[in-house]
């Protein structure tokens, strides 16, 4: 899957007008001294460098950085978007329209009037969409959002959380609280989106224990229990209230080594069904005043976990693609691996193909019951959703039912399988909705789903 990464015009905070100000160590935006950046970006990014090269036109970020990746030698017959540049939900409904539509239209080469119609092409597209994911605020998730993400075929957010003490929040202004992030958290996943979370370690009043213990708090709390999570430590850039802070002596960042000792403490606690996105920021040495020292923490970290004789058993350590190249491991006995969990007031089940001996993953299926607040009609009343199908790696499994039969079944399908047998039984659902990535659509068509409003969905009588 090529990721194209695509940035929004810069906008304004949406919270500016409420706290009176950006958080303290947000960098970029229209007002601060890197003049043409978004909020929460410099603008030398490799990102923001494209978008600025691209005047912010969708259509041609996505164009250049297809071809730029064909160029690389990639196969670019699926794609997923990223839509950063600070809180793309608070920018107006015009403004959004015309940037996601121009996103599916420059994959399938139409032009279209509206999202509908650019999704409906897209549908059909050479070049497949089968994801977008948008970075939002927990105030911009609420049910109208969500509903509007949905149209636009967006799968997955990026939820800024940070921090999970009220405290903290209001500090460092953020200009929402912690109950809001639970209630987003739960809001999205009813909806069937995959939530990432953003999270800030070393932020002001902090310290080492706090620090500890509120990533034990988010991955034990059920109000939080994210599906992936990206770790920022904080970085002190110029410009910035931090900065102020840091010159004045009144914040500290913590010495390379007990940073990397942190990571390596918060990478061990990661359950083995939350996926780590990214360790780090990518903004550049020079810009950056005072904070993460190294460009390769993950790999410290990684290095000081194998010292301290941790694992970090999350999913995109365990992905078989990744084991290969790191380890030179291949699976060998496969087999169906289930966890289940409570989350944001629903039941999550986490299905997987792995090779427990060697702990590497092939495929993993989530399937979520949700809970009672589910505000999606499609979704309402004893129905099971499945927020992720993904197979990683091209294994065919060889089935031990009829051979004349499944043979070519790939995990996917058997995951599925799995995921309607366990809602009819388990769940007493008397259908079944998959959140599917546009382009992704017609794969769940050839096994008897139909399209109803954003979901794909069938009967499990």
């Amino acid at each position: 899957i090529a990721v194209v990464a695509v940035m929004c015009k810069p906008h304004r905070c949406p919270h500016i007008n409420f706290t009176g100000n950006i958080c303290v160590y947000c960098p970029g935006g229209p007002d601060s001294d890197f003049e043409y950046s978004t909020q929460s970006y410099t603008g030398y990014e490799p990102t923001s460098m494209r978008a600025i090269r691209a005047r912010y036109d969708p259509y041609l970020q996505t164009r250049h950085r297809v071809e730029q990746l064909k160029q690389l030698g990639h196969s670019v017959d699926k794609v997923e978007f990223i839509v950063m540049g600070g809180t793309f939900m608070a920018l107006p409904e015009e403004y959004r329209d015309y940037f996601i539509r121009n996103l599916h239209d420059a994959l399938s080469g139409h032009t279209s009037n509206n999202v509908a119609e650019a999704v409906r092409y897209s549908e059909r597209s050479l070049t497949k969409c089968v994801g977008i994911t948008i970075e939002t605020r927990p105030d911009y998730c609420l049910k109208r959002h969500l509903s509007d993400m949905l149209s636009y075929g967006c799968t997955r957010l990026e939820i800024g959380v940070q921090s999970v003490y009220e405290d903290v929040a209001r500090d460092t202004n953020r200009g929402h609280t912690v109950k809001a992030v639970c209630e987003s958290f739960q809001l999205a996943k009813d909806a069937g989106f995959k939530v990432v979370a953003h999270m800030m370690p070393d932020l002001p009043n902090m310290g080492l224990e706090r620090d500890m213990d509120q990533f034990v708090e988010f991955f034990e709390n059920p109000a939080f229990r994210p599906d992936g999570m990206k770790l920022y430590p904080t970085l002190v850039i110029r410009g910035t209230g931090l900065y102020e802070l840091w010159k004045t002596g009144r914040y500290k960042s913590y010495p390379p080594s007990t940073l990397v000792d942190l990571v390596a403490r918060i990478l061990a606690l990661v359950p083995p069904w939350t996926r780590v996105y990214r360790v780090q920021r990518d903004i550049p040495m020079p810009l950056v005043s005072s904070g993460v020292e190294h460009g390769n923490l993950r790999e410290l970290a990684l290095a000081r976990m194998k010292d301290l004789g941790t694992q970090c058993r999350d999913v995109r350590t365990r992905e078989v693609g990744i084991q290969e190249i790191h380890h030179k491991v291949r699976p060998y006995q496969i087999e169906l691996v289930r966890r289940d969990y409570v989350a944001n007031g629903g039941w999550e089940t986490f299905l997987s193909y792995e090779d427990p001996e060697q702990d590497i993953l092939v495929g993993l299926l989530r399937l979520r019951k949700c809970s009672e607040e589910s505000f999606r009609p499609e979704l309402k009343e004893g129905v099971s959703i499945v927020r992720e199908l993904h197979v990683y790696g091209s294994v065919v499994p060889v089935s031990s039912r009829d051979p004349s039969k499944f043979q070519h079944q790939g995990f996917g399908m058997l995951l599925m399988e799995e995921a309607e047998r366990i809602a009819k039984e388990e769940h007493g659902s008397w259908k079944i909705a998959v959140i599917s990535g546009v382009g992704t659509r017609n794969y769940y068509r050839k096994i008897g789903y139909e399209l109803e409003g954003p979901y794909m969905v069938k009967r499990l009588d």
